[in-house]
């Protein structure tokens, strides 16, 4: 053993690594964010695999849908329609309870009701029959009444949120605590702080028959796999939607509404930190909970695991009375533009309706997943053992036994895991223990690195000064696949240029200058090897060549590089903030980018030789970059790059002949990704792209309007000043009438 002991204390350090993390020893949340997050994943993973799926035909979703905001209007109807509703769907239909995924936080006045008043209490008060007549309409005016009077005496549920921010407003009403103050007195509970809350209008509050919270627990990814069943508010507790709702079933069914018990297991057992809070007890219903009293989510599955009936069908009378027959119902929102769609681990896109319908069902089975405390001890210990063994086992095995011994343990471990999750209903946190079980054994075979090592070297020699070292590691996985010998091959390739560099040398020390260049080099030089990936050809001066596509093919070589130029543009403005602090002037660059059959390899003369790319789609692009500064634009591509590339919005900026070149060449401006282009944008690229077409139909008139409109939508943009220019050229020497749009330049 002693031939090993470094290695083996090495693996005791990693194994304390990661106890850290399960104990929540680290400085802010306690523990290691990737660790957490790889938990995550986890953790959706075996939700998914092990959900019943199927359709709860119990629970009904009364959707506010497209259709439905298509039919009645926009959200919210008048309380008016809502009575009618709640009358239809507990006479009519025979509803069992509603519950509300919507807060009622504003009075109706749509009919009118306001003025009716106005003119009752002043204008119209001494006249007696419209006093006669206002005290016959007022009630059938008040819409808030119709609607509180629906409610009263029937099993219907509100809901309500808390809120956060530091202005919050306490609205309206809400519900009397579930839990009065002093419940949890000297308990660890982590309850998030909330300073106000938007509720329901007091008349609806004092008719239903209760209410619960819709606030969410979002995790740090932005996933909901939790929702409070509690919230601490003023130094009480309040309960959740999905438990109101709950509760009145469970009333429903006992003939009387049950209070909420905490459980806590005995105090012995019970460290100082923990809070001791493991479930809530409703009538015969038992709901674990975590630390902070939230209860995971038991996804039955993905989205429509319920029935979904438009809410325009009932109340426009289209269903069926057996489908909604003794059913529980929840009304809420799937229509895009009203907000209630959350990421979860069965969807990105799910309905926040849909997350209650799940708890309720989840609950009212006894089908929760629960974390208890001695489930961190557990996980400590299973590091501690698992830790140990391995520390001290792989250095004593050969490379094949140590394998074989850390593929055991992370089975033994993962059996463990989904025994407990499957059979006890218990989520052992799983990551720690495979992320520790990985590190031991790749510290342990760290000496392939070294076999690895020299061929890596090998290559380095040759490509290390031009691609990224990953890009080496990659090639070095197979030797016989790379050489530098010249080759054809589809590139693309990237020109950039420091506009005006004379007058920026001439305005600087020489020990400035150097270091502005430097600063600048090294910046774009990062972005293009380290984050494109893409291969540093040479620097020419202030210039920089680069191309992506060899010496490893790179399928979306196109992309890249456009990314890449987007990000050196973007990066200009953080470098100039940086200048501008020093005193020094302000930097600004053009690129060119185009793609297309090139040779590329090992060229040049016996005396100096370089890795290179030659061919007409290299002058292109160096022509592009050229021409970015007569056009305003920062950055200009070759149209083969431009329909390379799918998922980025681009401007044309013209149709153009290069000396040397016959042929006319499209060029675009690259705007950004798809993604990351507001609709503003794209209205002002619809209106250029039409006054582009004038321009080509030498309507010149329409294309100076269009160009006014686009300077107004964005005075910054100089491509909108560059074209009344070549306009007035057109003008004083009007192009032939067969002019196909074509700029052509004499010089490079």
């Amino acid at each position: 053993m002693k031939q090993h002991i470094v290695r083996i204390a090495i693996g005791i350090a990693i194994m304390l690594l990661f106890v850290g993390h399960a104990a929540d020893w680290y400085p802010g949340t306690g523990k290691i964010g990737l660790i957490t997050q790889l938990d995550n994943i986890i953790y959706d993973a075996r939700l998914r695999l092990t959900m019943p799926r199927g359709v709860d035909q119990r629970i009904v979703i009364l959707d506010i849908d497209e259709k439905s905001l298509g039919e009645i209007g926009r959200w919210p109807w008048g309380r008016n329609i809502m009575a009618e509703l709640m009358d239809k769907l507990f006479d009519r239909y025979g509803i069992a309870l509603v519950g509300f995924d919507v807060v009622w936080a504003e009075r109706d006045t749509s009919s009118g009701i306001d003025i009716l008043d106005s003119l009752a209490q002043k204008d119209l008060k001494e006249i007696p029959a419209f006093q006669q007549a206002y005290r016959g309409l007022r009630g059938k005016l008040d819409n808030d009444g119709l609607f509180a009077r629906s409610l009263k005496g029937r099993p219907v549920v509100l809901g309500y949120y808390f809120n956060s921010e530091d202005r919050a407003v306490k609205a309206n009403a809400i519900p009397e605590p579930v839990l009065p103050k002093g419940t949890f007195a000297g308990r660890n509970i982590l309850f998030p702080q909330w300073v106000g809350y938007t509720g329901n209008l007091p008349i609806y509050m004092t008719n239903a028959a209760a209410a619960g919270h819709f606030n969410p627990r979002v995790d740090f990814d932005g996933v909901s796999r939790r929702v409070p069943m509690i919230l601490e508010f003023d130094g009480a507790y309040y309960e959740s939607l999905s438990l109101a709702m709950v509760r009145t079933v469970v009333g429903m069914r006992a003939g009387k509404l049950p209070g909420v018990e905490p459980g806590f297991p005995p105090d012995r057992f019970i460290h100082r930190s923990y809070s001791g809070l493991e479930w809530l007890k409703v009538g015969p219903l038992t709901i674990p909970v975590d630390e902070t009293a939230s209860a995971f989510i038991p996804y039955r599955g993905d989205k429509f695991s319920f029935p979904y009936i438009s809410l325009a069908d009932v109340v426009k009378d289209r269903v069926k009375p057996e489908q909604l027959k003794g059913k529980i119902a929840l009304i809420g929102a799937t229509a895009p533009g009203l907000l209630d769609l959350r990421s979860t681990p069965v969807n990105s896109v799910y309905p926040g309706v849909e997350i209650h319908a799940n708890l309720i069902a989840g609950m009212l089975d006894q089908v929760m997943k629960q974390k208890p405390s001695y489930i961190l001890g557990a996980e400590v210990l299973l590091l501690v053992i698992g830790g140990v063994v391995l520390s001290v086992l792989i250095p004593m095995l050969s490379a094949l036994w140590a394998t074989i011994a850390a593929v055991a343990g992370l089975g033994l471990v993962s059996a463990l895991d989904i025994g407990l999750w499957s059979q006890a209903g218990t989520i052992l946190p799983l990551a720690a223990s495979v992320l520790m079980m990985v590190t031991l054994y790749t510290m342990n075979m760290a000496y392939g690195y070294f076999v690895e090592a020299r061929s890596k070297r090998q290559f380095t020699d040759l490509f290390g000064q031009y691609v990224p070292p990953e890009l080496v590691d990659r090639m070095a996985a197979d030797p016989s696949k790379y050489n530098m010998e010249p080759k054809s091959a589809e590139l693309t390739i990237l020109f950039s240029d420091v506009r005006g560099f004379t007058s920026i040398s001439e305005a600087l020390k020489p020990e400035e200058l150097r270091e502005y260049i430097n600063d600048y080099l090294t910046t774009m030089s990062s972005i293009i090897r380290s984050k494109y990936r893409g291969t540093l050809d040479k620097y020419i001066g202030d210039a920089i060549m680069a191309f992506w596509g060899a010496p490893v093919d790179d399928a979306q070589h196109a992309r890249n590089g456009v990314l890449a130029g987007l990000d050196m543009q973007r990066e200009c403005e953080a470098l100039n903030a940086k200048f501008a602090a020093r005193g020094w002037p302000t930097l600004k660059i053009g690129v060119g980018l185009n793609s297309g059959s090139v040779r590329v390899g090992d060229m040049g003369s016996q005396i100096r030789r370089a890795y290179t790319a030659m061919g007409d789609p290299v002058n292109v692009a160096s022509r592009l970059e050229g021409r970015t500064k007569g056009y305003g634009v920062g950055i200009l591509v070759g149209e083969a790059t431009r329909n390379a590339v799918k998922d980025v919005v681009f401007r044309e900026i013209d149709r153009i002949k290069v000396k040397g070149k016959d042929e006319a060449v499209t060029i675009y401006e690259p705007i950004g990704l798809e993604s990351e282009v507001d609709k503003k944008k794209h209205d002002e690229l619809k209106l250029w792209n039409q006054t582009l077409r004038s321009y080509r139909a030498q309507q010149w008139d329409q294309v100076e309007v269009g160009l006014l409109n686009l300077q107004r939508m964005n005075p910054e943009c100089r491509l909108y000043h560059v074209y009344p220019e070549k306009v007035a050229e057109k003008r004083r020497d009007p192009p032939a009438p067969d002019w196909d749009g074509v700029t052509v330049f004499d010089e490079k």
